[in-house]
C-alpha cells in the first residue's frame, strides 16, 4: 500500500514516523508482566511453575504473529493497527476485570486465551510500524530499528513510572493503562502513518534523514534520562509525581518538531529546489527496487535473462519466505537469536520473583531499569552499527555476538548474587537484549530483502514464544519450585540466592553458543556488508557531485 497523500509530501512521511514513535513507546506492554504478576498469583493461588506458564501464555501470542506477517503484504497499515488495538484492549481489559475483582478469577485456561491475546495485540502494532518505517527510510534502516525498538524498550518504564506517579503501583489501574492507552494512541496513527512509493526519494535524501534521526536521538535520550533520575530520586509527593507526567508527554510529543521544521523548510525551498531534484531523482531511483507493476511494464525483450529464467536468490536480494528458510543463514540468526532473547524474556518475566528471592520488598526499580538500559542499548546499536557499516563494511551480527558476552558476564553476576547484583544484572540485560533486538531487525532486512520483510520478521520473532516457554515457562519455574515450599493458601515461595543460581548459570552458557553463532554469521556475511558500504558511498558521492 503506498501513501494516501502525495508521495512528494515529505513531511507527511516524518509526520508518520512520530506517530510511528509514539505507538512503539506503548506497544512494550508484553514486557510489564512482573508489574501485577504478583497480583494474579495471589488471587488465582498459583505455583510458580503456573505463574511462568501464563508469562509463557502472553508471549506465545507472538506466534501469531505469522497472520500480521502475512497481512502486511495484503492490507494496510491503519487496518493492521487496528486490529493490534482491538485485540489489546481486549486482552487487557479482562486481565483487568480480575485483578481489579470486578469478576471472579477465570479459569486458568481462559486467563491464557486473554494473555495470549494481549501479547499478541503487540506484533500487529510493531509489524505495522517497522515494515512500514523500513520501506519508507530503506537507506537509514539501522537508525530506524533502534529509534524504534528503543521506545518499545522505554514503554515499560513510561507506562511503570507513570502509573506509580498517578496511581501508587496499582495493578488493576496499571492494566486500565495496558487496555486503553495502545488504543487511543494507535488511532491516532492510523490516520498518518502511510507508506510511501520509493519514487518519492528526494535529493540527498540519505543524509537529510541521517541528521533528522540525529534529532529523534536526541530527544529520546533526553526522555531515558528523565524516567531513569525519577526512578533513582526515590518516592515523591503527589504534586511532584503528577508533574513529572506531564513533562514526560511534552517531551514524547516534541518530535513533532521534525515535521514541522520539514514542512516549513519545503514551503520555503520548494521552487528553488525543484530543478535538483530533477536531475538527482533518476540516478537515485536505478538503486531502488522495481516494483511488480514496472516490472509488468517491461517489454519482455528488454528483461535481463536471470529475470526470465527464475534462479535462486542470493544473500541480499529479497527472499520469500520460502527462499529465506532453505539458507543456513537464516537459521544460525534464528537460533542465535533464541538464545539472546530467549533468556533475557526469562530475567524480565521472573524479576519480580528474582527480588523478592534476594528480600527486595519493592521490585518496580528492577523493571524500570531493564527498560531504560535496553532502550540505551536498542538506540545506541542501531546507530553505531549503521555508521560502522559505512565506515568498515562492519558486519551487523558482530554487535549481537558482543551483546551475547557482555549478557553472559550479566548472568554469572546475577548467580554470585552480591549486593546490588541484580542492579546491575537488569542493567547489563537490558542493554544486551535492546542490542539484539535492534541489530536482527536491520540484519534480516539486509540479508533476506524488504519484499517479504513483514513475513521473515514475524518467523524470527517466534524466538520470542519459544524462548520463553524454554528458558521462562521450563528453565526457571521448574528449578524455582524444585527450590520452593508449600505456603497457606496454595502457591508457593523460595527465598534465598539458590533459588535462580543455576538457571542463570545455564542461561550464561546458551549466550555463550548464540555467540559462536553471530561470529559465524558475520564471517558468512562479510562480502554483503562490504556491498552495502560501496552503495552507500557511491550514492553519497553521486550527490556531491550534483550539488557541486
Amino acid at each position: 500500500m503506498v501513501a494516501s497523500y502525495p508521495p512528494s509530501s515529505l513531511a507527511g512521511k516524518w509526520l508518520g514516523f512520530v506517530t510511528a514513535v509514539w505507538v512503539q513507546s506503548i506497544s512494550g506492554n508484553n514486557y510489564t508482566f512482573s508489574n501485577y504478576s504478583r497480583a494474579l498469583k495471589t488471587l488465582m493461588g498459583l505455583t510458580q511453575l503456573e505463574l511462568n506458564s501464563l508469562s509463557v501464555a502472553k508471549d506465545v501470542g507472538k506466534a501469531f504473529g505469522l497472520l500480521a506477517g502475512i497481512a502486511s503484504d495484503r492490507l494496510s497499515t491503519p487496518v493492521i493497527l487496528l486490529i493490534g488495538s482491538v485485540e489489546g484492549f481486549i486482552g487487557y481489559g479482562v486481565q483487568w476485570l480480575v485483578v481489579s475483582q470486578r469478576i471472579r478469577p477465570l479459569p486458568y485456561w481462559q486467563m491464557c486465551i486473554f494473555l495470549c491475546m494481549g501479547g499478541n495485540s503487540t506484533t500487529w502494532m510493531n509489524t505495522a510500524i517497522l515494515v512500514t518505517c523500513m520501506r519508507n527510510f530503506r537507506k537509514n534502516r539501522g537508525p530506524v530499528s533502534g529509534i524504534l525498538k528503543g521506545y518499545v524498550g522505554l514503554s515499560t518504564a513510561i507506562f511503570t513510572d507513570i502509573c506509580s506517579a498517578l496511581f501508587s503501583d496499582s495493578p488493576s489501574s496499571f492494566l486500565v493503562m495496558l487496555a486503553v492507552v495502545p488504543a487511543v494512541v494507535c488511532c491516532t496513527s492510523m490516520i498518518f502513518l502511510r507508506e510511501v512509493d520509493p519514487s518519492a526519494a528526494e535529493a540527498g535524501e540519505e543524509q537529510e534523514e541521517s541528521r533528522y534521526f540525529s534529532v529523534f536521538n536526541v530527544v529520546a535520550v533526553v526522555v531515558a534520562v528523565y524516567l531513569l533520575l525519577f526512578d533513582v530520586t526515590g518516592n515523591h509527593g503527589p504534586g511532584l509525581s503528577r508533574a513529572f507526567a506531564g513533562v514526560l508527554l511534552v517531551l514524547l510529543a516534541s518530535p513533532m518538531g521534525v515535521p514541522i521544521y520539514v514542512a516549513a523548510k519545503n514551503y520555503l525551498t520548494r521552487e528553488k529546489c525543484s530543478d535538483l531534484e530533477d536531475k538527482i531523482r533518476e540516478p537515485l531511483l536505478s538503486e531502488e527496487p522495481r516494483t511488480h507493476q514496472q516490472e509488468q511494464q517491461q517489454p519482455e525483450e528488454q528483461k535481463p535473462e536471470q529475470e526470465v529464467v527464475k534462479k535462486k536468490p542470493t544473500i541480499g536480494e529479497d527472499h520469500t519466505i520460502f527462499e529465506a528458510i532453505q539458507t543456513l543463514d537464516f537459521w544460525i540468526l534464528f537460533v542465535s537469536f533464541l538464545c539472546g532473547v530467549g533468556t533475557g524474556l526469562a530475567v524480565m518475566n521472573n524479576l519480580g520473583q528474582m527480588g523478592l528471592a534476594l528480600g527486595y520488598v519493592d521490585v518496580s526499580i528492577f523493571v524500570s531499569l531493564t527498560s531504560i538500559w535496553g532502550f540505551f542499548g536498542r538506540i545506541g546499536s542501531g546507530t553505531i552499527s549503521e555508521y560502522f557499516i559505512k565506515k568498515a563494511a562492519t558486519p551487523r551480527p558482530l554487535w549481537n555476538a558482543a551483546s551475547q558476552i557482555l549478557m553472559a558476564v550479566g548472568y554469572i553476576v546475577m548467580a554470585m548474587a552480591l549486593p546490588g547484583s541484580l542492579y546491575i544484572g537488569s542493567i547489563v540485560v537490558g542493554i544486551c537484549y535492546g542490542v539484539r533486538l535492534a541489530v536482527t531487525v536491520p540484519t534480516a532486512s539486509e540479508l533476506f530483502g524488504l519484499k517479504y520483510y513483514g513475513l521473515i520478521y514475524n518467523i524470527l520473532i517466534l524466538n520470542l514464544p519459544l524462548g520463553s516457554f524454554l528458558f521462562s515457562g521450563l528453565l526457571a519455574g521448574f528449578l524455582y519450585d524444585a527450590q520452593a515450599t508449600k505456603v497457606a493458601g496454595g502457591g508457593n515461595t523460595c527465598v534465598g540466592a539458590h533459588c535462580y543460581r543455576l538457571v542463570f548459570v545455564i542461561m550464561a552458557l546458551a549466550c555463550v553458543i548464540g555467540c559462536g553463532l553471530d561470529v559465524l554469521l558475520a564471517f558468512r556475511t562479510k562480502v554483503l556488508y562490504g556491498k552495502i558500504q560501496l552503495s552507500k558511498r557511491s550514492r553519497r558521492g553521486a550527490t556531491r557531485a550534483i550539488k557541486n
